[in-house]
Parts: structure tokens; C-alpha cells; sequence
């Protein structure tokens, strides 16, 4: 069963490094490392991003050059290889674990689709960091109740699932694009959500926005995509 791993990346090229660097070393950590690949979107930056992913052996770089997150999660999963397509974020650290997680879920269980779990924040002080973990502890129940929850940059999917629900809804442009994934390959069969498949990624954008508006947001989008079928914010800011 080969893995592929894609990342996304529109102008990072301050973080991407970081996060190779973490991605490689859990493939090297990895049973079967022929069997998974790395994959950089590079979503029309403008900076050293493509340099930077190309720097690295053993990952591959495909270009994007219509921006938006949507449309680089997309190319990726028309670049992918691997019967499991994964995803993180360029300003995520990816833990110990993680692949043989995502690997044995699926061979353990030919019903799952899709597996996803929470962000730990990396860069946020200790009250901070504990009121996240309860914003996670509570979305368990809701993702039992609805069937359904996946974060962006923290999940993966059997490629002829993506395939057969028609890939990612390239309209979306920031807001409620995971819980839109997360909802259609319900469809398709089981999408779990496992607060032990954690991905340690960036505050910076709860710290840009704040904690409290930025939870409002997604969950105010998770709402509108499961009741009416769309998110319900369409505008959003880069944060770089």
C-alpha cells in the first residue's frame, strides 16, 4: 500500500524547510520507505519555495500555477502515486508515527476513506494550548453525530475514493474545504477522526486573528457545510 504525502505550498519559503525536514525523517523512520512518496505543490509562488522543495532528495515538486488551496490539494491528488493520499500543511512538523498510523487504519479496515485528527500547536503558550485541547476533546462528539470531520492539513484518503466524489471542490477557497472533503467521501464510506493522529503545525494563524474569532470561524463554516452543503465564509487572508 504506498503512501503519498502532499504539501501544498503558496510563498513558504520560511517554513517549508522545517517541514520537509520533519516529513523525511518520519518516511526514513517508516517501514517500507520505498513506499512512500513526498510531493510539494508549488501554488504560483513568488519566492524560493520550489527552490527550497526541490533541495531536498526524495521529494518530488509539481506546479500549481492557478492559486488557491483547493485547486493545489487537487494537483496533488492528480500527481499522487500512491493508493493513499495524504496531506499536510508546508508550516506543519509531522510527528513520529504519523505514516504507520495512516497506513494501518486503512489495512486494518477495507470500509475506511479517509482518517483525520487534530492540530497541536507548536508556538502557543500553555493556557492557549489547553483551551485547544479542549475545542478537540469537543469536536469527537460532533464528528460521531455527524459522521464526518477531517482538518485540512491533517488527513488522509484512499485515492479512488477522492476519484470517485469527484476530488476537491475547486470553488472552495479557504473556509470549510476539509469538512466539504470530509462530508462527500462520507459518502464513500467510514471517515474517522482519531485525536491520535495529531500533526504539530503553526499558530501563527490563531495568533494573527486570535484564538477566539479564529475557532469561530471554522466553526461556524464546519456548521454551514454540514447543514447547507457550503461554507459560509468565502473571504480569507494569507498569513505568512
Amino acid at each position: 500500500m504506498k503512501l503519498t504525502i502532499v504539501i501544498p505550498a503558496y510563498n513558504e519559503e520560511a517554513y517549508l524547510g522545517d517541514c520537509l525536514h520533519h516529513v523525511l525523517d518520519e518516511v526514513a523512520q517508516t517501514a517500507g520507505r520505498e513506499a512512500i512518496e513526498v510531493l510539494v505543490i508549488d501554488n504560483a509562488s513568488t519566492d524560493r519555495t520550489a527552490e527550497i522543495a526541490g533541495s531536498f532528495a526524495g521529494v518530488r515538486v509539481a506546479h500549481e500555477p492557478d492559486k488557491g488551496l483547493t485547486k493545489a490539494r487537487q494537483r496533488g491528488l492528480e500527481e499522487a502515486r500512491g493508493e493513499i493520499v495524504g496531506y499536510a500543511d508546508a508550516d506543519t512538523r509531522m510527528p513520529r508515527g504519523w505514516c504507520r498510523q495512516v497506513i494501518d487504519s486503512f489495512a486494518a479496515d477495507p470500509a475506511t476513506v479517509c482518517v483525520s485528527g487534530p492540530y497541536v500547536y507548536y508556538d502557543l503558550g500553555r493556557v492557549s494550548k489547553a483551551l485547544v485541547r479542549v475545542f478537540w476533546w469537543l469536536a469527537v462528539p460532533v464528528a460521531a453525530l455527524t459522521g464526518y470531520m477531517a482538518v485540512g492539513g491533517n488527513f488522509a484518503a484512499r485515492r479512488e475514493a477522492l476519484v470517485k466524489i469527484g476530488g476537491f471542490d475547486r470553488s472552495i477557497a479557504f473556509y470549510g474545504e476539509d469538512t466539504d472533503i470530509a462530508r462527500r467521501l462520507s459518502a464513500a464510506g467510514r471517515v474517522r477522526f482519531m485525536l491520535k493522529l495529531v500533526m504539530q503545525t503553526s499558530a501563527r494563524r490563531l495568533k494573527a486573528e486570535g484564538l477566539a474569532r479564529t475557532a469561530a470561524v471554522y466553526t461556524l463554516n464546519f456548521v454551514s457545510e454540514a447543514v447547507l452543503k457550503r461554507p459560509a465564509t468565502t473571504d480569507y487572508r494569507d498569513i505568512r
